[in-house]
Formats: C-alpha cells, structure tokens, sequence
C-alpha cells in the first residue's frame, strides 16, 4: 500500500511540474520501479528461509512466510500494473465529467 501511495504522490508531482498523464505514470514508473522491487525482494528473500525450514514445529511459521510472500508479490505486482492503469481510467472519467459540465 506504502508503495502504491507513494507511486501515486510521484505521479501527482510530476503532473504538477507540467507533465501530460502519460508521462508522467512513465517517468514514476521509472523511478519508483528499482526502490519497489527492492523492498519486496528483500523481504520476500527474508522469508525464504522459512518456508525453506524443517525445523519440528516450524509448519505454522512456515505458512505464514508462504502467506506474505504472496501477498508482497500480489501488491508488487498490483502496485507496478494495476495501480497505474486504475489511474489512468479514473483520471479519464473525471475528464470526461468536467467535460460535461
């Protein structure tokens, strides 16, 4: 989530600065892509191990890691994909609704 507003904030800043829409998502994307995937793949690579353990009584701490790294992998991929064209689609229909008034 911390990833995707921040994405979003970028995004808001450039189009400040005079950036068309497009350009904008570009440049942020650019930018905010290697501190994004860094902080997931840390993570996910902190998990590895126990996912990876066969300690006795590890199976509980092991679905839990199992659990995050999906969820850091779904909104890495939510926050890089989803995020950017939800923007966009909204940004056209409030256009379209200034348009009308």
């Amino acid at each position: 989530v911390n990833n995707a507003i921040v994405f979003i904030d970028y995004v808001n800043q450039l189009r400040a600065k005079g950036l068309s829409r497009d350009e904008a998502l570009v440049q942020a994307g650019g930018v905010r892509l290697r501190p994004i995937l860094m902080t997931a793949s840390t993570t996910i690579l902190a998990m590895l191990p126990l996912t990876l353990g066969r300690a006795m009584g590890i199976e509980m701490r092991s679905a839990m890691a199992i659990a995050i790294i999906g969820g850091l992998f779904a909104s890495t991929i939510l926050t890089l994909l989803v995020v950017p064209t939800i923007y966009s689609l909204l940004d056209d229909w409030t256009q379209r609704g200034r348009k009308k008034v």
